[in-house]
């Protein structure tokens, strides 16, 4: 199979130094590249481990709350739980910005979640059960939680984005673009080589009829000087 090479490069000592300055570069760039996609991935590892925990934690918390939340059902009733439940005022405020991974944007959620008593919660508790409090407590618990597990599996979501476009820019340079560079550089190098050594030929062989038509010219002029 033949090397493959750039279209288009004329094969002189010019093209031949830019070509060399741009295998340089990409050669430089690969190294970068290959440092950054494993920097991602080891970070993108250590926020996986993080968010095995955090699902966890939160299968379990929710469990919870269910649990508590149809005791209170039981107790008191579908109807009364879901009167009780629009009496509830909203607690939970969510900024989002961003942070930086290895050039990558990724969420930061700032989470202010209220502690609240019941009497806070909005609802009286006369007619309430203690299995109802402690599902609403349970609940406020979940969503604070839910809410740093959503920043997280955002940002895997976007570190394993960023890996794959890394891996495929590493790939083309070292698959692709580094070896037609250096197979052109090659090409180009023999050309130039092969160029020089037809030149001195050429020029040997000028010389040589350059010196036979010297030394006839001296032969005529030695003949004419005998005769005379």
């Amino acid at each position: 199979m033949a090397e493959e090479v750039l279209e288009g490069i004329n094969p002189t000592r010019m093209e031949l130094l830019a070509l060399k300055k741009r295998e340089k570069l990409a050669v430089k760039g690969h190294s970068l590249l290959k440092e950054k996609r494993d920097a991602l991935i080891k970070e993108f590892f250590d926020i996986l481990n993080k968010v095995k925990g955090a699902r966890s934690d939160v299968e379990k918390i929710l469990k919870e709350a269910y649990e508590a939340l149809t005791l209170a059902q039981i107790q008191m009733g579908d109807l009364a739980v879901k009167k009780t439940a629009l009496s509830v005022k909203e607690s939970v405020d969510v900024n989002v910005t961003s942070r930086n991974i290895m050039g990558v944007p990724v969420p930061l959620c700032d989470t202010h979640f209220d502690s609240r008593t019941l009497v806070d919660r909005g609802y009286g508790f006369g007619d309430t059960s203690a299995q109802l409090d402690l599902a609403a407590e349970k609940f406020e618990e979940a969503v604070k939680m839910i809410i740093e597990l959503g920043e997280i599996e955002k940002t895997i979501y976007l570190l394993a984005e960023e890996i794959e476009k890394t891996k495929r820019r590493v790939n083309a340079l070292e698959h692709v673009m580094i070896p037609k560079l250096e197979n052109t550089i090659k090409v180009i190098d023999m050309r130039l080589q092969e160029m020089e050594r037809e030149n001195f030929v050429r020029l040997k062989m000028i010389r040589s009829t350059l010196e036979a038509n010297e030394a006839k010219a001296e032969a005529k002029k030695a003949a004419k000087e005998a005769q005379a």
